[in-house]
């Protein structure tokens, strides 16, 4: 049986079904996970973790007979790639099977902080509706919406804006080809145009903080931000003085810069709808993401290949 390293947390349906299948060794039980791992590290030939965890440089040192990486998640900013490739050590993740619940939790935010919908049950829960109407609030249907990222989780979001008769236009690095939606090779430029702004692009060098406050001007009063990809896309502190004095019209949040530490400002603020980075938490997606964790395990230790590997970790 091979001897797996689990670090992190993981869904307990994902553990369960670890321990039935591998040596599993979580190492968040030991009292002093890095010193345990100076002394036990070589016996571990695979590495078990989730996207939010990741692994560091110094983490896969202390591996030296690591031979194989499974994440539970498609982000890979938390990894060291580079420490990956220089060792030719596949990193396995979770893509494609949790697209369509993740595009469906962004609709459900710019449908809620567009519409009111928390605010409204706040409302009416606490009896002021006896006391008088509720605020007008803004129509989704027909509007525009600009996506940072049209990667798979962005094509979803866009296929979705079909439905409401939005305009739809994206920001890559690149155009890409085929596609019916207008690539705007300008972040500033796109924010100025859309009504709503969606951001699904992944993180890494170069991302951190390229949501500031002067996209969130360009954005304007009438202008609504969703998040469902990394706090690290957004300058927090810039959006929460955004949100505060009505340079934008609201945001709605699955993902913050310090997760589950959020800034307690968001939480006062009635222009803003938060969820627990839960936007692929469904029974469905969940199972999935682990059944694909455990079939890059079981693939590689079966025939030396991942099912999914991250692109530019495996041959």
């Amino acid at each position: 049986m091979e001897r797996v390293l689990q670090h992190g947390r993981l869904l307990p349906q994902l553990e369960q079904a670890l321990v039935r299948e591998f040596d599993i060794t979580r190492l968040h039980e030991q009292p002093e996970p890095m010193a345990w791992l100076a002394r036990h590290g070589a016996a571990f030939s695979g590495l078990v973790t989730s996207a939010r965890v990741g692994a560091d440089r110094a983490l896969l040192s202390a591996l030296p007979a690591l031979r194989v990486v499974s994440s539970f998640g498609v982000g890979f900013d938390t990894f060291d790639l580079e420490a990956l490739r220089e060792r030719g050590i596949p990193l396995g993740y979770t893509p494609d099977v949790l697209n369509d619940c993740v595009a469906d939790a962004a609709f459900g935010l710019l449908i809620d902080v567009a519409r009111g919908v928390c605010l409204a049950d706040r409302f009416v829960r606490s009896g002021a509706w006896e006391r008088g109407s509720f605020v007008s609030t803004t129509r989704v249907s027909g509007k525009r919406l600009g996506i940072v990222g049209l990667g798979r989780i962005g094509r979803a979001i866009a296929r979705r804006a079909t439905g409401f008769d939005m305009a739809v236009r994206y920001h890559n690095r690149r155009p890409l080809p085929d596609l019916p939606q207008a690539h705007e090779p300008d972040l500033l430029a796109l924010a100025r145009w859309a009504d709503f702004l969606v951001l699904a692009a992944s993180a890494g060098p170069g991302a951190d903080g390229m949501i500031g406050a002067e996209v969130l001007r360009a954005l304007g009063p009438q202008g609504f931000l969703i998040n469902i990809a990394r706090g690290s896309l957004v300058d927090e502190a810039a959006l929460v003085a955004a949100l505060r004095d009505g340079t934008i019209a609201g945001a709605g949040l699955d993902v913050f810069a310090r997760e589950p530490d959020i800034d307690p400002a968001l939480r006062a603020l009635d222009n803003v709808v938060l969820m627990p980075h839960a936007a692929s938490a469904t029974r469905e997606t969940r199972a999935d993401m682990v059944a694909l964790v455990l079939e890059n395990l079981r693939g590689f230790f079966a025939s030396g290949r991942v099912a999914r590997a991250v692109p530019g970790t495996a041959d």
